[in-house]
C-alpha cells in the first residue's frame, strides 16, 4: 500500500523506537494504482515479553487537504512576490489599524523596516500633512477601517518619513472582509509622486506667466480682472485699470534687435513693480503692451501711479552694446466700479483710453470717459461689423454717372461706391465705416467685395449683348499692398472685353506712398487694357512730378478745389493748371463734387473733360443702371 517501500521501513522502525507516532504523514496507492496522502497515527502492539506482535491505529486521506494547502501556499508566495516586486508601497494592517506587513517599497518610502513597522499603529508609519497649509491629514485607512467619514487623503498629501523628510504621495486604501463581511484589515497603496507634482506646478506656472518677463499672462490677467469685477458690483472694493503700451519699442526692436527687445521688455517690467503696490498685479498682455490691475485704489490714486509709471519709464536710458535709448509709454486708465458690465468692456475701453494718449502725442495718460472717446469706440466697432457685412452679403451697390463736359463723351462712366446695410436694416453711407475700414486695415474686404460684384455685373452684361459702360473701382492703400488681393484682381480681369470696361481709383496719397506697387499693378493691369485715375489729385506737395511715370488716365480734381472755384481765385487757379498739365500729357480731367451750374459753367469754360457731383446726378442703386 505504500507508494515508497522505504516509507513502511520508516514507519516500522519509528514505531518500535517510540512506541506510537503520532500524526505522520506518508503517500499510500489505492488498488488501481492512484496516489493518496494520508494522515497515520499508530502504536505498536507487545506480548507479556514486550515482543511486537502487530499494530493498530487509523489512517485517514488528507489528499484535497494537502491539494487545497499546496494552492493556498502557492497563491500566497504569488502574493508575497508580487507585494515584494511591484513598484506601489504597500501596507496592511489587521482590524485595530496596527500594522502586519509593509513591502520594500513603503520600507524605503517610509524609512520604517517590516520588523520595527509590524504593530505599530499606522498613524505613526504613515504621517501625512497637507503640503499647503502644513495641517495633518488623515490617511485613506481610517476610512477603508469604516473610523472615518472621509475616505481618503488630499491631493496634496505629503509623507513625513521617519528620518523628518517629505516625500509627496498619491495614496488609496481598501478594506479586507471576512466570508461574513466584517472588515477584518485593510491594506493602503501610495507612491511617490514629487516629480509629477513638480511638473504639475510647472507646467500650471507656465500656463498663466509669460516666460520671458515672469509676469502674469493675458489669460490668467483676465480671470484676476474678472474676480476683481465681481468684488466691485458687489461692492466690496474700487479697483481701476492701467493699460500701458511702450511707444518706441520698435525703434529699440529694429535698430539692435529682437534680444535688446526682450531684455528692454525685463528692465521695463522691473521698472514696473517699483512703481506699483505689492497688493497691485502686473501683466504682460502681449508685445509691448503691459496691464495693470490697482486694488483699493480711486481714480485719483491711480492717476498718480500712473504718472509715476510714465515718468519712470521716460527718464528709463536703455543701453546695448554703443546704443543708448529711451522709450516712453501711453497709459490708459479705467476705473472699475459697480456699473462695468464685464471684463471684455473694461479691456475694450482701455485700449481705447490708450489709443488716445497716442493720437494725443504719444507719452501721457488718459483717462477713459464714456462720451470722451466715443468716435474712436464707434470706430473700432465698425471694423467687425464691416467684415461681418461683407460676410453676410449686406454691402450694397450704388453708382454715380460721371458725366462728359464735351459733346463727344464717348461711351458712359460711373464710379462704383458701396453702402452697408446695418443690423437694424438701416443704410448707412461710406464716410460711417470707410474711415473706420481704414484706419483698421480692413478696406481690402470692402475693396475684394466691390471688385467682385463689379466684375459679375459686367459679365452679366457682355453675356446679355448688353455695351458695357465704363465702370470706376476704388482700390485702397491697404489693398494695394495686399498681395493676395493684387493676385485677385489680376485673375479677375482676364477676360479682356470685361478689362477694358474697368477703371482702377487710386489715391493720389497711396499711390505715392506705395510707388512700386503701384507702377507694377498699374503697368500690369494696362497691358491687359484697364484704366488709371488718380483720385483727390492736387492734395499732395509732389502731385505734378509722379503723371510722367504713372500710367494715368484720369485725373480726377480734389473737390476742395471745385467747391469754391466761382469765388476763389486760387482755387480757380489750380484747377486751370491741373486741366492744362492733363492736356499737355493727354490725360483726360474729372471734377469732383460738382454741386451747382455755376461750377458747372466755369469748368466747361476751362476746359476740365469731365464732371461728377449732386448736381449731375446723386449714387444710385446699382440696379437702377442704365441698360
Amino acid at each position: 500500500m505504500y507508494w515508497n517501500p522505504a516509507d513502511r521501513a520508516e514507519f516500522a522502525r519509528r514505531v518500535e523506537a517510540e512506541g506510537e507516532i503520532r500524526d505522520a504523514e506518508f503517500l499510500m496507492r489505492t488498488r488501481d494504482g492512484q496516489q493518496l496522502v494520508v494522515l497515520d497515527n499508530a502504536r505498536a502492539v507487545r506480548d507479556a515479553s514486550g515482543r511486537i506482535t502487530g499494530y493498530d491505529g487509523t489512517i485517514a486521506n488528507i489528499t484535497e487537504r494537502k491539494r487545497a494547502e499546496r494552492a493556498i501556499f502557492a497563491e500566497k508566495e504569488r502574493a508575497q512576490v508580487t507585494l515584494q516586486s511591484i513598484g506601489d508601497a504597500v501596507i496592511s494592517t489587521d482590524a485595530e489599524g496596527r500594522i502586519e506587513y509593509i513591502n520594500p517599497v513603503a520600507e524605503s518610502l517610509t524609512a520604517w523596516t517590516l520588523v520595527e513597522a509590524r504593530g505599530q499603529p499606522i498613524g505613526a508609519v504613515l504621517r501625512l500633512v497637507n503640503e499647503l497649509t502644513r495641517e495633518p491629514i488623515e490617511n485613506s485607512l481610517t476610512g477603508a477601517l469604516g473610523r472615518s467619514e472621509h475616505g481618503g487623503s488630499a491631493d496634496h498629501a505629503v509623507l513625513i518619513t521617519r528620518a523628518g523628510n517629505e516625500v509627496a504621495i498619491q495614496e488609496s486604501a481598501a478594506p479586507i472582509c471576512d466570508r461574513a463581511g466584517q472588515v477584518i484589515g485593510a491594506v493602503v497603496v501610495f507612491h511617490d509622486v514629487t516629480r509629477e507634482r513638480r511638473l504639475k506646478r510647472a507646467l500650471s506656472w507656465q500656463a498663466s506667466h509669460d516666460a520671458l518677463t515672469g509676469l502674469i499672462n493675458r489669460r490668467e490677467f483676465d480671470n484676476r480682472l474678472h474676480a476683481a469685477l465681481l468684488s466691485a458690483q458687489r461692492g466690496e472694493g474700487s479697483y481701476a485699470l492701467l493699460y500701458i503700451d511702450l511707444d518706441q519699442f520698435k525703434l529699440v526692436n529694429d535698430t539692435c534687435g529682437h534680444p535688446a527687445g526682450d531684455r528692454l521688455l525685463r528692465d521695463v517690467t522691473g521698472l514696473l513693480q517699483t512703481r506699483v503696490r505689492a497688493s497691485d498685479t502686473i501683466a504682460r498682455l502681449g508685445g509691448d503692451e503691459f496691464g495693470v490691475l490697482l486694488e483699493g485704489c480711486t481714480l485719483e490714486q491711480a492717476t498718480r501711479i500712473a504718472e509715476g509709471v510714465r515718468q519712470a519709464i521716460r527718464d528709463f536710458r536703455f543701453v546695448w552694446g554703443a546704443s543708448t535709448l529711451s522709450v516712453g509709454a501711453s497709459i490708459g486708465i479705467v476705473p472699475i466700479s459697480a456699473d462695468t458690465q464685464n471684463v471684455a468692456n473694461v479691456m475694450s475701453a482701455a485700449d481705447i483710453a490708450c489709443y488716445a494718449a497716442k493720437d494725443a502725442g504719444r507719452n501721457r495718460i488718459h483717462v477713459y470717459e464714456a462720451g470722451g472717446v466715443s468716435d474712436r469706440h464707434r470706430e473700432m466697432h465698425w471694423v467687425s461689423r464691416v467684415t461681418r457685412a461683407a460676410e453676410d452679403n449686406r454691402l450694397e451697390l450704388y453708382f454715380q454717372p460721371i458725366v462728359p463736359l464735351n459733346a463727344d463723351g464717348g461711351r458712359p462712366f460711373h464710379e462704383l461706391t458701396v453702402r452697408l446695410r446695418d443690423d437694424e436694416g438701416s443704410l448707412v453711407p461710406p464716410s460711417e465705416f470707410i474711415p473706420a475700414a481704414e484706419r483698421y486695415n480692413v478696406m481690402s474686404v470692402i475693396d475684394r467685395w466691390v471688385m467682385g460684384q463689379a466684375i459679375a455685373l459686367l459679365t452679366e452684361r457682355r453675356e446679355r449683348g448688353v455695351p458695357l459702360p465704363l465702370v470706376a473701382v476704388n482700390l485702397s492703400g491697404t489693398s494695394l499692398n495686399e498681395q493676395s488681393f493684387v493676385d485677385f484682381v489680376l485673375q479677375s480681369v482676364a477676360e479682356p472685353a470685361i478689362a477694358r470696361a474697368l477703371c482702377f481709383e487710386i489715391t493720389e496719397t497711396t499711390a505715392v506712398t506705395s510707388l512700386a506697387n503701384a507702377r507694377y499693378l498699374m503697368s500690369e493691369l494696362k497691358g491687359r487694357g484697364c484704366r488709371f485715375a488718380l483720385d483727390d489729385f492736387g492734395t499732395g506737395v509732389s502731385s505734378f512730378v509722379y503723371l510722367k511715370t504713372l500710367p494715368v488716365d484720369f485725373l480726377k480734381i480734389d473737390g476742395q478745389f471745385i467747391s469754391h472755384i466761382t469765388q476763389d481765385p486760387v482755387n480757380r487757379s489750380m484747377v486751370e493748371a491741373i486741366s492744362k498739365v492733363g492736356r499737355a500729357l493727354g490725360i483726360a480731367t474729372v471734377a469732383e463734387c460738382v454741386e451747382s451750374e455755376a461750377v458747372l459753367a466755369e469748368l466747361r469754360r476751362i476746359g476740365v473733360d469731365f464732371a461728377q457731383g449732386y448736381h449731375l446726378a446723386p449714387p444710385l442703386p446699382i440696379t437702377q443702371l442704365p441698360q
